[in-house]
């Protein structure tokens, strides 16, 4: 028995790896991940759960009527089910002697600092306690723009909040395979390096079979996630032992190497998509400075050529090129009234400091 690898760790399992080719919850699977999860705590690592499956779960318990939107069939479906989920997870815990917490959210929960560190304080508090976190976004309630992409995205950004060693993203496939060429069998790939090798040859667009996500998402996530100095694990959730043999630095489905590591607002900002309150457009000037490999350079007054929307002071925004392309976000640090004064104009105070300004790779 290997020490691990790792000390804290983001578990994502998705919808496919726990339920049956019906939707429906598959408790052999369940029982073996749970089992793996209460040996990595007993060895002294932190685990934090992200699972989907309430939907697959409600499947089990009611039946939908016809006359429901697809809206209001998943909502039905997720809250029925998240009690089934929950009530599982924390049976299966049990027999190990380890207690469960459910944390439901949705994108909005991450809207402003205050909230992203009083979620972080409560999972911080959780693992001091040696409580299992299990995490998943409220379906009941997330429609539209307060819904993740997926828990992909969801878990991302919980891995990146705590900080963790690893973000390990069990799916049903055994990791990501090079589609680049025309043949019957494709090769896995087992190390990818974001910031030299470009994996979108290799990818064929689609969504999962019951889930929301697909293996596009779940790499640009690790890419992201690197770059917080995060090693990322997609590998088949269904494989017995997989997370044991993750944990212990098997070779085991891709592995996305950890680049150096950043920390403070910037993490927060990076998953600050679909949450921005306003934004601007820059210069090609500015663009090239803020993408500067030799310094580190904040968003002045003198690059923005336009304010679209109102923000005000400590609102994250989008910044676009002047084509359109979104290339990052930041926290303003005065509001789109006096930016739209100050537009360019030189000498004046950065409107996005270089220590809240996350550029998009």
């Amino acid at each position: 028995m290997q020490k691990p690898v790792y000390r804290k760790i983001v578990v994502k399992v998705g919808t496919n790896v726990i339920t049956d080719s019906g939707g429906k919850l598959d408790l052999p699977i369940l029982s073996q991940l749970t089992d793996q999860i209460a040996e990595l705590r007993k060895r002294g690592v932190e685990v934090l759960l992200v699972s989907s499956g309430a939907v697959g779960a409600g499947r089990s318990i009611v039946e939908p009527g016809d006359n429901l939107s697809p809206v209001a069939e998943r909502q039905v479906l997720s809250s029925t089910g998240q009690i089934r989920l929950i009530n599982t997870y924390a049976d299966l815990f049990e027999r190990h002697g380890f207690r469960t917490a459910q944390i439901l959210v949705t994108k909005s929960d991450f809207r402003d600092r205050i909230h992203y560190l009083n979620i972080r304080t409560c999972l911080d508090s959780l693992l001091a306690q040696e409580i299992v976190p299990v995490i998943n976004e409220n379906d009941a309630v997330s429609v539209t723009e307060l819904m993740f992409t997926d828990n992909d995205e969801l878990s991302g950004l919980i891995a990146s909040m705590m900080h963790v060693d690893a973000h390990i993203v069990l799916s049903h496939v055994d990791g990501l395979f090079d589609l680049s060429t025309a043949t019957s069998k494709p090769e896995l790939i087992r190390t990818v390096d974001t910031s030299t090798k470009h994996f979108h040859q290799y990818i064929k667009p689609g969504a999962s079979e019951f889930g929301r996500g697909g293996m596009l998402t779940k790499c640009h996530i690790a890419q992201k996630l690197t770059r917080f100095g995060i090693t990322v694990h997609i590998a088949n959730g269904r494989t017995p032992d997989v997370l044991l043999d993750i944990a212990e630095g098997r070779e085991t489905g891709t592995r996305f190497l950890a680049q150096k590591a950043v920390y403070g607002r910037k993490r927060w900002i990076a998953h600050s998509e679909g949450l921005e309150k306003g934004s601007v457009t820059v210069n090609a000037g500015a663009e090239e400075a803020l993408r500067s490999p030799e310094r580190a350079n904040s968003l002045l007054p003198v690059g923005v050529e336009s304010v679209t929307d109102g923000f005000l002071k400590g609102d994250i925004i989008r910044i676009c090129s002047a084509d359109g392309t979104t290339i990052g976000y930041g926290m303003a640090q005065y509001g789109s009234e006096k930016t739209r004064q100050l537009l360019g104009r030189k000498g004046e105070k950065p409107l996005i400091h270089y220590d809240y300004l996350y550029l998009l790779p």
